[in-house]
């Protein structure tokens, strides 16, 4: 039931978005006088259609992963001559270009949209008040301090900890030190920078920038008590029970969750003596510890997840709301905030000064999708501003196959004077074909990487 419900999210998903872009190439079209013969959401057999009294075939299709509008062409096949002032082919370089880019720009309006809907409806989250600092980590040399709160990282204010997460990360990739302003827990203000040495490419992959820097955000304490114990797993072998509370590993003593984790970990294939507190009892259980690959190494694992952590208190929420009108405006900052981080993100991916691993496939999108609509409408929401932000982003890249390769044509015919050659426009096609199978590639080993791990 949970493959299929992030498959029917996934679908959702995409469907939603394919409309959104298919649409605006559909409406611009409409606007400039080009007559459109199908749009189709999605691929292959037909699984419904109808005929609208604009003469336009609307299609639901077999395959759901894309869409398309086809516009009355010269190019793919005769044109009565009363249709011919219709015709894309007919018509200036500069209606065809907005046509290419109505529909990119019809997923940035919906992300504006979504991301209005959010900050009307308010959006919940926690502040970025740092928690553990490792020791001779980055961050203690920075001065930075269990308790600190960033309220701002270079120029930018840090509302939440996404926020912080994306400012830092910006940050990085400009290569510059990384300049914060924090609030201490008497509520003086004070900076700290982040100056970092050698390669910070590492840095970049999942997972691993907060660890490579050395800190953590504050989270509730979650006491080493057993809430669920995976059926078949050692912990279910060895005889431990939901309510657990492990106290010891070896003797030495476990004082929460992330304390017993940092214990079983590093001691995979092992049989590890656990002291547990059962109804007032103290029991010795022998656990044999079970080895996971998890990317290039292996961990311990025995199966339990945690029990219900203390409460989050109000000091540490915060909630981002804004009026109708200055909502209009934080969404539209957000969303071009958004879509200039992932150009750079891109950008620094092509030249490898961040982790290819950051690319996500179809699987990985899935995951999120089913995850976010598993936390309500507003988190669903959140995740379709974010994908349709990349699909703006990703197609304007002067990638043939793509919306902005095909712009690259049209303005390569306006200075040429003519339609470059089928010849030329054929081998863009091969070669942006190739560029996208790479990039897939890399996403698809991604997820199975993800998957397996």
């Amino acid at each position: 039931m949970t493959i299929l419900s992030y498959l029917l999210a996934f679908l959702v998903a995409i469907g939603v978005l394919v409309a959104v872009h298919e649409f605006g190439h559909f409406w611009m079209a409409r606007r400039v006088g080009i007559r459109v013969l199908r749009f189709s959401i999605g691929f292959g057999r037909p699984l419904w259609s109808r005929h609208g009294a604009d003469g336009t075939e609307y299609v639901l299709a077999a395959v759901p992963l894309g869409g398309y509008v086809k516009l009355l062409d010269e190019r793919e096949g005769p044109v009565a001559t009363d249709q011919l002032a219709q015709a894309y082919n007919r018509k200036p370089v500069w209606q065809r270009i907005l046509v290419l880019l109505a529909g990119p720009c019809a997923n940035f309006l919906f992300a504006v949209a979504a991301y209005w809907v959010l900050f009307v409806a308010g959006v919940p989250a926690l502040k970025p008040v740092i928690g553990e600092v490792a020791a001779g980590s980055v961050a203690e040399r920075a001065g930075i301090e269990t308790g600190d709160e960033i309220v701002a990282i270079g120029s930018r204010e840090t509302l939440s900890r996404e926020a912080a997460v994306l400012s830092i990360l910006d940050q990085l990739m400009e290569g510059d030190a990384i300049e914060l302003r924090l609030r201490q827990a008497d509520g003086g203000t004070r900076s700290a920078t982040l100056r970092l040495d050698g390669d910070t490419r590492a840095l970049t992959e999942p997972g691993a920038l907060l660890p490579g820097l050395g800190f953590d955000f504050w989270y509730p304490v979650v006491p080493a008590r057993v809430g669920k114990i995976l059926p078949g797993s050692p912990a279910e072998r060895a005889g431990l029970r939901e309510g657990d509370d492990i106290v010891a590993v070896e003797g030495t003593p476990v004082a929460d969750f992330p304390g017993l984790v940092s214990l079983v970990q590093p001691n995979a294939g092992r049989t590890l003596e656990f002291s547990v507190e059962r109804a007032g009892q103290r029991l010795e259980v022998s656990v044999e510890v079970e080895a996971q690959r998890e990317g290039e190494r292996m961990i311990g694992r025995i199966g339990v997840q945690p029990a219900t952590g203390a409460p989050i208190p109000e000091e540490m929420r915060t909630l981002e709301r804004y009026g109708p009108l200055s909502a209009v405006t934080r969404a539209t900052g957000k969303t071009w905030d958004m879509s200039a981080l992932t150009v750079r993100m891109l950008w620094n991916v092509a030249t490898g000064d961040v982790s290819v691993k950051n690319l996500s496939g179809p699987i990985n999108i899935a995951e999120y999708a089913g995850f976010s609509a598993r936390q309500g409408i507003l988190a669903f929401l959140s995740f379709l501003a974010i994908v349709s932000v990349s699909l703006f982003v990703l197609n304007l890249l002067p990638i043939p196959i793509l919306d902005g390769g095909q712009i690259v044509y049209q303005l390569a015919e306006l200075a040429k004077g003519s339609p470059l050659s089928e010849r030329a426009q054929a081998v863009g096609q091969q070669v942006g074909i190739l560029l996208l199978l790479v990039l897939m590639s890399f996403a698809f080993y991604n997820d199975l990487s993800r998957l397996f791990s």
